[in-house]
């Protein structure tokens, strides 16, 4: 079969407009990815934005009660089940786990708050720093993160550092750990 001849102009006509539609793509898959990350720092301004009436805390449940503690001390978040059981140890000291590359011992609190409830309850560890040192604290369920208003706040008795308004306990780290050993 003899070869059709080659129409050059309405070749060059194509890839003008495929060229332009590239161009056209290009451009606003740009303008997405601007759009985007205008989203991004629009939305981690609001999340940083510090209001000067209230604490940042992470809210979670343990014994059936409420409680929080400020998410300066929060590292990270993990499942309990990664949890490794420890022999011969303090009925406090559930275990241990590895977070961020490092070895950390989980404390349950709820005999030294008062509280009651079994292994199973357990479902998350609050990896928290205190002086330098990784401390996991187990908990039932995480709520997640709130904004506390400090008018709302009386001073608690340690281990307690306030008491909200609406009950929320908020725990003093520094007296939870200093007194660990004696629950």
């Amino acid at each position: 079969m003899p070869a059709s001849p080659v129409d050059f102009d309405d070749l060059q006509r194509r890839l003008d407009l495929v060229e332009a539609r590239l161009g056209e793509a290009s451009a606003s898959g740009d303008r997405r990815r601007e759009l985007m990350a205008e989203r991004a720092r629009a939305l981690a301004t609001a999340r940083e934005a510090v209001r000067e009436d209230a604490l940042p805390m992470l809210v979670f449940t343990l014994g059936g009660v409420r409680h929080a503690i400020e998410v300066d001390a929060v590292v990270q978040v993990v499942e309990a089940r990664g949890l490794q059981r420890l022999v011969a140890t303090p009925p406090w000291l559930l275990g241990a786990l590895v977070a961020r590359g490092r070895v950390v011992p989980v404390l349950d609190l709820r005999d030294r708050l008062g509280l009651g409830g079994g292994l199973a309850d357990l479902g998350q560890v609050l990896v928290l720093e205190h002086a330098g040192e990784l401390v996991g604290l187990a908990v039932e369920a995480l709520e997640g993160r709130r904004d506390v208003a400090r008018a709302t706040l009386s001073p608690g008795r340690p281990p307690l550092r306030w008491r909200a308004d609406d009950g929320l306990a908020v725990l003093e780290l520094s007296s939870l750990l200093a007194t660990r050993d004696g629950g």
